[in-house]
């Protein structure tokens, strides 16, 4: 474990193996932090806050009291996550803060805001900037202010183009997902979500630009 000398970690907060705290960052009382973690510059845990391991908390990041973010989570720079929806001074709504949910894998994008008392699905992928209000399924790729659900990314962060047998293919993994008939869900046809990326797969090679024009259908 790593806490740099001008972080702040308050007594009570619990903290997983090789996880790094860098400047300014402040980890609150009762926040339970996994293993593998690491929070950027300026970054804010609130009270009893459960995060997972292998969570990557980019600069400029506060993470309010209510919200649960399991394993394997990126947090882009600046992103905002909050946990009232209706706000005001004048009224104190401690103790009855909304739980938002950020499931295992998923992306926020910087400088995207997640409106609380939603659930972010496993691997989903927020855009830079979007305005999230709703919930957003497991590989839903989202977008936009309102964010709207524009399609789907695979678990290595592809746009998947589904055939006309739903299937499709990421070209970084080679994973193969399906579509269901209704076009709501997505699942991985390779590898269960629950499981570990192979060693080989867990560390990219090839710059995201050698993918364009690869097309990512079965």
């Amino acid at each position: 474990m790593l806490i740099h000398e001008s972080a702040i970690v308050d007594d009570g907060a619990v903290i997983g193996q090789d996880t790094k705290i860098w400047h300014f960052a402040h980890i609150c009382s009762g926040t339970k932090i996994g293993e593998r973690c690491s929070f950027g510059q300026n970054t804010m845990v609130a009270n009893d806050v459960v995060i997972g391991s292998n969570v990557k908390v980019q600069n400029n990041v506060a993470i309010y009291t209510g919200t649960e973010i399991e394993d394997d989570v990126f947090l882009g720079p600046s992103c905002v996550l909050t946990n009232v929806t209706n706000p005001r001074s004048q009224v104190v709504r401690r103790g009855i803060y909304e739980r938002t949910l950020i499931k295992r894998g998923a992306t926020i994008g910087a400088n995207a805001t997640i409106v609380c008392g939603i659930t972010l699905g496993r691997y989903s992928f927020i855009a830079a900037g979007a305005v999230v209000a709703n919930d957003v399924p497991d590989y839903g790729f989202v977008m936009g202010v309102p964010g709207r659900c524009k399609g789907w990314m695979s678990r290595h962060g592809h746009v998947l183009q589904f055939d006309d047998t739903h299937r499709a293919t990421c070209p970084e993994s080679r994973f193969e997902y399906e579509l269901d008939e209704a076009g709501q869900t997505v699942r991985c046809l390779t590898l269960d979500e629950e499981e570990p990326l192979p060693e080989n797969l867990s560390k990219g090679v090839t710059p995201y630009d050698d993918f364009k024009g690869q097309g990512a259908s079965g």
